[in-house]
């Protein structure tokens, strides 16, 4: 028989996802709340930068909270900046990124169209956390994105399904939890290692022709599990652990799109791979 403290763990996930069905609708939505230098519609980008960033948030994330870090860190270096929220389940406007990920790639495609309509550009930059990491992939592969689309950078994307540290390979020990997930928050049970959607966006290869991938993870990843599930395979791809460019960076899964500076400099690296300089523990001061 299992320990209680390893049941509680899952009945808590279950929980935070039955949860984000009965938030108050009423809450503040967070794409109303005022940026800093990013969703501008008048931006154009320059030549040194010419494509603009679109910056996609992870699961139970919002296109406000998730990049208050760095998508000012990008403006102040010359880049057009856009985020978006995507992912909403009927009649709950609290948490993002819970519906359907094939549908929350059409959202993002019809976001991006908006973003080279506004800017004039031939192609923009996807950079994305967690889910946000992963789900553009089924735009690039499935919805003509990879026309539209030169760099996709993905910090800690779940491109291979998670186990929540083992926490999913339990459901089968609950009756019902299985179909409350899948039912209840389809963006979720997506994620989960070996559900239908990952076979499919992974079947035939992991990359598009004419896009170029980086996916930064790191080892103390303790939302997608393993943390080597996020690596890719396939020509035009970098796969990179923060360790491996500063041993002293203790980031989880949270923080390396929050506040981890070295990985914000690893992902300039990759929109700018011309002017790329060597990511160490220095780069915080960058």
């Amino acid at each position: 028989m299992l320990p209680w403290r390893r049941l509680l763990r899952p009945l808590a996930v279950l929980t935070l996802a039955a949860a984000a069905l009965v938030a108050p609708t009423g809450a503040a939505q967070a794409a109303s709340a005022p940026t800093s230098g990013w969703n501008d519609w008048t931006c154009k980008p320059s030549a040194a930068h010419p494509r603009p960033v679109v910056l996609v948030h992870g699961t139970f994330g919002n296109s406000v909270d998730n990049w208050l870090g760095f998508a000012p860190y990008l403006v102040n270096r010359g880049y057009c900046v856009y985020s978006l929220d995507y992912g909403q389940l009927p009649g709950q406007a609290f948490f993002n990124g819970l519906g359907p990920i094939d549908k929350s790639a059409v959202q993002l495609g019809t976001f991006v169209d908006r973003v080279l309509a506004s800017t004039g550009a031939a192609k923009t930059d996807i950079v994305g956390h967690s889910q946000g990491g992963m789900m553009p992939r089924q735009y690039l592969k499935f919805l003509g994105g990879a026309a539209k689309v030169g760099t996709l950078v993905g910090l800690a994307p779940d491109n291979h399904g998670t186990t929540l540290s083992g926490l999913t390979q339990l459901l089968p020990y609950f009756p019902g939890a299985e179909d409350l997930v899948s039912s209840a928050t389809p963006g979720l049970a997506d994620q989960i290692a070996g559900s239908a959607f990952v076979t499919k966006l992974n079947a035939g290869g992991d990359t598009v022709p004419g896009v170029s991938y980086t996916v930064i993870t790191t080892k103390y990843d303790e939302v997608v599990t393993p943390y080597t599930s996020g690596f890719l395979s396939g020509a035009n791809v970098h796969n990179v652990v923060l360790q491996d460019l500063c041993a002293l960076d203790l980031s989880e899964h949270v923080a390396i799109g929050l506040t981890d500076r070295i990985a914000w400099h690893e992902a300039v690296n990759a929109l700018d791979p011309a002017h790329a300089e060597r990511t160490t523990c220095a780069s915080v001061f960058r």
